[in-house]
């Protein structure tokens, strides 16, 4: 049996910046994960799986030692932020207004990814398993994990990072709540005749937000949210032909295109009854699954590692039931708030009452004047 302090289930985004994070802090780390990313190469196209990074988990990677591996790949940082239903009643954001060099970064997961992954490589106190599975998990106070090839790990502390459908969460037995929204989103990655953009907008439309955000050389990732039906129906277009109704429901923010790569996604909320049980903690997408509509969802997973850090470096037993329950505390109530904002944004502007639509584009018009309050709404976007 192989024995660690900690053993992490999952080695994604999160995953790995909690394990690059805990083996700064001394720890032997167990780190579990069969899916393991295709290598860098910089002729390939960019994926179509990508993430808005705020700045504080900017700051966040570049703590852990992964940033630098990231920025020597790719990535495109944005410094305009736009927000609009009607084209006059716009609310706009720049970087400059505060001072700032940028807002947030638009990466492709993977290569996020991989920037954790190389910095993991120089901390011998992290072992990898990415050649097995996960076969049978015992929760409690004494986790085991049994791999398919027949080793197993046991640890004082068993960490699920493996998604929304967590074995993890589902070995302790820990509850969740929350829904499937009844649109989905489609992801569509474009290459457009123009250099690339530092801007990303995003505009409410009656059928629900249309999104852009910028990548690398010219590249961008478009989101289109709609009914299930609508989304099966513009999935299955030619290119052509999609391209056609993008132009059609797109604003003209949008310059010249072809589209490269389609797929489409469920928009669900998913939140964990409890983060800690016994010695098992959830962290990301395996305690929460939150409304993409402002890209907060990996920025909250690596709020949730930079919670985890704090706690675990300020007392060496890390088995003792109140350090976990102090992470707990930490996050899961700020996970709340922002998951029932962003259900509160999603549900005005579902709403196509008169009333209702000239209030939110007053606010909208109001908030780009609004001075001190638009720039504290900006920071809180960058995660500052």
């Amino acid at each position: 049996m192989l024995v660690f302090d900690f053993c992490i289930v999952g080695g994604g985004m999160v995953g790995a910046a909690s394990a690059l994070g805990l083996a700064k802090l001394g720890f032997s780390i167990a780190l579990i994960e069969s899916n393991m990313p295709q290598p860098f190469d910089r002729t390939q196209p960019p994926d179509l799986r990508v993430s808005a990074i705020s700045i504080a988990s900017e700051g966040t990677l570049n703590q852990l030692g992964a940033w630098q591996h990231i920025n020597a790949m790719r990535l495109c940082p944005y410094r305009r932020l736009s927000v609009w239903e009607k084209p006059n009643c716009r609310t706009d954001f720049n970087c400059a207004d505060i001072h700032a060099s940028h807002i947030g970064n638009i990466i492709e997961n993977r290569l996020v990814q991989l920037g954790l992954h190389q910095a993991l490589q120089t901390y011998p106190s992290v072992t990898w398993f990415s050649a097995t599975k996960v076969r049978k998990i015992t929760a409690g106070h004494s986790p085991v994990v049994e791999l398919a090839d027949g080793q197993t790990i046991t640890s004082k502390i068993l960490i699920g990072a493996d998604g929304a459908n967590s074995q993890v969460r589902q070995a302790a037995n820990i509850g969740t709540q929350g829904w499937q929204y009844a649109q989905q989103a489609l992801g569509i990655q474009i290459k457009t005749s123009g250099p690339q953009q530092d801007i990303t907008w995003q505009q409410f439309t009656p059928t629900g937000p249309v999104a852009y955000l910028p990548l690398y050389e010219g590249y961008g990732s478009l989101v289109w949210y709609n009914e299930v039906e609508k989304i099966r129906y513009l999935k299955a277009l030619s290119r052509q032909k999609l391209k056609q109704q993008i132009i059609l429901n797109f604003p003209q923010d949008l310059m010249d295109f072809e589209v490269q790569q389609v797929a489409s996604f469920p928009i669900t909320r998913m939140h964990a009854n409890q983060y800690v049980k016994d010695n098992v903690l959830l962290i990301g997408d395996a305690a929460h699954s939150i409304n993409p509509l402002a890209g907060q969802g990996v920025n909250l997973g690596f709020k949730d590692v930079a919670a985890l850090l704090d706690v675990f470096s300020q007392q060496p037993a890390i088995d003792n039931p109140n350090i976990l329950r102090a992470y707990e505390t930490a996050r899961r109530r700020e996970n709340l708030l922002m998951m029932s904002a962003m259900d509160a944004i999603y549900g005005t502007f579902s709403n196509q009452h008169a009333p209702m639509r000239l209030i939110r584009n007053l606010g909208l018009k109001m908030a780009n004047n609004s001075g001190p309050i638009k720039l504290r709404v900006m920071k809180y976007a960058m995660g500052l």
